[in-house]
C-alpha cells in the first residue's frame, strides 16, 4: 500500500498514541496552490484540504496528518486531480476552529518536507462528509468467517463473525493493512479468557474483535475524546457493555486531546497519563499496539511492562522497511519474535520473555 523508498522517520514531538481515524474517498478539485481560509459559517463545521504530493510519501504524509489534527485522510491511487503520473492527491478534513495552516507546516515538517506540497482549503457541509464517510465503508471480509460490516450495512455472511461498526472520526474500519494484521494475530492467539490492552484504541475494533474472539475483558485508551465516544459506541452495537470492555481517555505530550475534550458519559476517569485499573488485573494476556514507529520505540518499557510474562503481544502500524527498529527494540523483551506483512505495512509479535523483570509503569 504505501510506496517509499527510504524511510521517513516522524519527529519524537508526535503523540506517543497515534490519532486513529477514518479515511475516506473523496474527489475535490484544485485550481491553484493557494491555502488561504474560506469563509466559515454555521453550517459548514468542517474544512477540506487538498494536497498535491509525490506519490512515494503519500502514506507517510497521510499518517503525519493524521497525527497534527485531521480527522480524516483519504488517498485515491486513481484520482484525476493528479497532475503528473508521479503525483497523487490527498484529501483531509480538519474541524472548523482548527489552525490548518499550522497543523500541516507540522505534519510537513515532521516527516522533513524540504519542498512544501501545495495545498487548498475549502469548507464543506456535515452532511456531505457523513454521506462520504459511509459511502466509503463496505463490508470487509479480513479471513474466513470474520468481517468488519458497517452498521449501515447487512452483514454478507450472518454465520459468521461479524464486526459491527459506525468508526465516526476514528480510525479502524478493517480496511487498512495493518488493523488487517492486527486483527489475523488476534483472530490466531486468543483461545479464550484473556484479558486484552488495546493501546490507542481508535474506533474500538480490536478490543471489541478480542472479546468476540473469546477474550474476557478488553481495557482500550487513546488520547483523543473522539475514539473514545467512538468505540463505545461500537462496543454497544456488538452488544459489549461495561463489564467486558473498559475505555480510557489518557493525555500525551503534545497530545491533542485535552481536559475540554472530556464529555461526561463516554469518558470514565481523568485526562492524565496513567491508565487506570479497574479489575484484579494489572497485567494483560495480550497487549496490541497499532499505532506508529516513534510511539512504538519511546514506549516499549510501559507497552512491556503492562503485560504478563509469557503474554503475547503485537506491534503494528510500522512499514515493512521499519521492523528492523522495532525487532532491534523489542528483542531483548520478546522470544519468539515474528513478522507478518501486508501491502508494505508490517505486525511485529512475540511472547514477553518469561525471566524477564521489568518496572512498573503506573504514568503513560
Amino acid at each position: 500500500m504505501r510506496i517509499s523508498p527510504s524511510p521517513l522517520s516522524f519527529s519524537s514531538s508526535l503523540p506517543f498514541l497515534f490519532k486513529h481515524h477514518h479515511k475516506v474517498s473523496s474527489h475535490h478539485h484544485c485550481s491553484s496552490s493557494s491555502a488561504a481560509l474560506p469563509h466559515k459559517s454555521s453550517s459548514t463545521p468542517y474544512l477540506s484540504v487538498l494536497i498535491h504530493c509525490s506519490k512515494d510519501n503519500a502514506d507517510v504524509l497521510g499518517d503525519a496528518l493524521l497525527c497534527f489534527g485531521a480527522t480524516s485522510v483519504s488517498i485515491d491511487q486513481n484520482d484525476h486531480v493528479a497532475q503528473t503520473i508521479d503525483e497523487i492527491c490527498i484529501t483531509s478534513i480538519y474541524p472548523e476552529d482548527e489552525d490548518i495552516n499550522l497543523s500541516i507546516s507540522h505534519a510537513f515538517d515532521s516527516i522533513g518536507f524540504k519542498e512544501k506540497p501545495r495545498y487548498e482549503i475549502k469548507a464543506i457541509e456535515e452532511e456531505d462528509w457523513i454521506k462520504r464517510s459511509q459511502e466509503s465503508f463496505h463490508p470487509v471480509e479480513i479471513t474466513k468467517g470474520l468481517w468488519v460490516v458497517p452498521e449501515w450495512s447487512t452483514p454478507p455472511d450472518v454465520q459468521a463473525t461479524n464486526i459491527m461498526l459506525n468508526p465516526g472520526h476514528a480510525f479502524g474500519t478493517g480496511e487498512h493493512a495493518t488493523t488487517k494484521l492486527c486483527l489475523l494475530l488476534l483472530h490466531d492467539c486468543i483461545t479464550g479468557g484473556e484479558y486484552i490492552l488495546d493501546y490507542g484504541t481508535g474506533s474500538g475494533i480490536l478490543a471489541i474483535a478480542a472479546l468476540k474472539f473469546g477474550a474476557a475483558f478488553a481495557v482500550g485508551v487513546d488520547v483523543d475524546a473522539q475514539a473514545i465516544a467512538s468505540a463505545y459506541q461500537n462496543a454497544a452495537l456488538n452488544n459489549i457493555g461495561p463489564d467486558r470492555i473498559q475505555l480510557q481517555l489518557i493525555a500525551g505530550e503534545n497530545s491533542l486531546s485535552s481536559k475540554d475534550d472530556q464529555t461526561s458519559g463516554f469518558v470514565e476517569g481523568e485526562n492524565t497519563h496513567e491508565i487506570q485499573t479497574i479489575t484484579d488485573k494489572d497485567k494483560y494476556d495480550v497487549v496490541i499496539a497499532n499505532i506508529l514507529l516513534n510511539p512504538l520505540l519511546d514506549n516499549a518499557d510501559q507497552i512491556i511492562s503492562r503485560a504478563k510474562p509469557g503474554a503475547v503481544i503485537g506491534l503494528s502500524g510500522i512499514l515493512s522497511e521499519q521492523v528492523h527498529q522495532i525487532i532491534n527494540k523489542y528483542s531483548p523483551f520478546l522470544e519468539g519474535i515474528e513478522v507478518s506483512k501486508l501491502d508494505d505495512w508490517a505486525c511485529v509479535s512475540g511472547r514477553k520473555t518469561s525471566s524477564l523483570v521489568v518496572p512498573s509503569q503506573s504514568q503513560w
